[in-house]
């Protein structure tokens, strides 16, 4: 296996199309949707991500034990499925998505009548998913600040119980733009639902097959945004992303007008070009969490300062990644410290012309978020391979740009 990625750029330019793989977001709630809609939808444009591959292969699978590898998506969503279906499954991961927490799902999802063991950490994967007697209860208090891909499986389930489903978002709704393109998708396949306040009623319904085409991924143009803004020249167009999007890391559009990218929006994609970049920057990340170690990233490099709230979430992921962002960003001379719980400031480095040297921590974004470095000096990036989570073709598009990308 290839260990590491040596990324070098000769004149800082980069010019050029780029076809961004589309949205694992969008394409794993429509394949759950598609599946609970009786299997004959088509799902257009799907992503070549190894999540949505995997997720697609597991919903075609009669396997007793299904091993969702480190795809938080997937399990999660697999587990509501299996059980609404009544589906007698064992559900394991990696020793990481084993460390991931589940038990607010579990606990809901035994309070709709679903039968679940817990295998061996309580609260923990792997579960054994024993089937679904049904309960009366149609109504919920589950909380929104840990992950939203609970809320998200709770509801695409929701059409399919018997009395449908009120839930109540208890505290801060985290990326509250995924619950609502969960709503969209779940809205193109024939469910109606209403989101008031924090309280989300999905009455007992069918869906209907439908066709589905998934948009090009906004998080994977996160990377190419901060290409941008990093060389001397640019001039990139992305095909296949929409202004009006349900994803919610299109966010990157207004962080980066700060951040020295202009968009231009066109009816194929968007165009990216360069502007002028400010010193200081605060956001709110609690809408799109995914994006925080691209701008961590950026803004050490491009010498900004910047302050970040909305981040909760990175704990859970794939890795800590707050945790791996402090580490990274030191080897580079800067800092991220939390200054108060969970308003954090990462004061920028001043790169000195070296080789730098990151790791991945099993995290594809970590490899994404540091490698437009290699634009201002040499970038070597450990476990690249892990890539293939959400973008297996990233170091052969940096290659169309310019990049040299040396693998060994």
């Amino acid at each position: 296996m290839i260990k590491t990625v040596t990324l070098t750029h000769q004149t800082g330019i980069v010019q050029g199309q780029i076809h961004l793989p589309a949205s694992k977001s969008e394409a794993n709630r429509a394949l759950i949707i598609a599946a609970l809609a009786g299997g004959q939808s088509e799902i257009q444009n799907l992503s070549e991500a190894n999540d949505t591959q995997l997720l697609n292969r597991l919903l075609q699978s009669n396997t007793a034990v299904v091993n969702a590898e480190d795809a938080g998506t997937v399990m999660r969503f697999l587990t509501a499925y299996y059980a609404v279906t009544g589906q007698q499954r064992t559900l394991i991961g990696t020793e990481r998505m084993c460390q991931r927490p589940i038990k607010v799902l579990v606990d809901a999802l035994r309070e709709l009548g679903a039968s679940i063991d817990y295998l061996q950490e309580e609260g923990y994967p792997p579960l054994r998913i024993n089937g679904f007697t049904g309960s009366s209860k149609n109504y919920l208090k589950v909380r929104s600040d840990i992950s939203s891909q609970y809320i998200s499986a709770l509801l695409m389930i929701a059409p399919l119980l018997p009395e449908g489903l009120v839930l109540e978002l208890e505290g801060k709704i985290g990326s509250r733009p995924y619950i609502e393109m969960t709503l969209s998708l779940m809205q193109h396949f024939g469910v109606s639902a209403i989101f008031e306040d924090n309280i989300i009623t999905v009455p007992h319904q069918q869906y209907t097959p439908a066709t589905f085409a998934v948009e090009s991924d906004w998080s994977a143009a996160s990377y190419w945004y901060s290409i941008v803004s990093l060389a001397n020249e640019a001039d990139i167009f992305l095909p296949g992303l929409k202004e009006n999007s349900y994803q919610g890391d299109r966010a990157i559009v207004e962080i980066m007008d700060r951040l020295g990218v202009y968009t231009e929006f066109t009816t194929e994609g968007v165009r990216l070009l360069k502007k002028h970049c400010e010193k200081k920057v605060a956001y709110d990340f609690t809408n799109c969490p995914d994006l925080a170690q691209t701008i961590v990233a950026l803004c050490a490099a491009l010498g900004v300062t910047l302050e970040m709230t909305g981040v909760e979430s990175l704990r859970i992921k794939e890795t800590d990644r707050i945790q791996a962002l402090q580490i990274e960003v030191l080897s580079m001379g800067a800092s991220l410290d939390e200054l108060t719980p969970g308003v954090f400031r990462m004061e920028p480095a001043i790169l000195t012309k070296q080789e730098l040297t990151f790791r991945t921590y099993q995290d594809h974004r970590m490899a994404m978020a540091f490698a437009p470095i290699a634009l201002l000096e040499p970038v070597q990036i450990q476990e690249p391979h892990v890539v293939r989570k959400s973008y297996p073709r990233f170091w052969e598009d940096l290659e169309q740009v310019g990049f040299r990308v040396s693998m060994k």
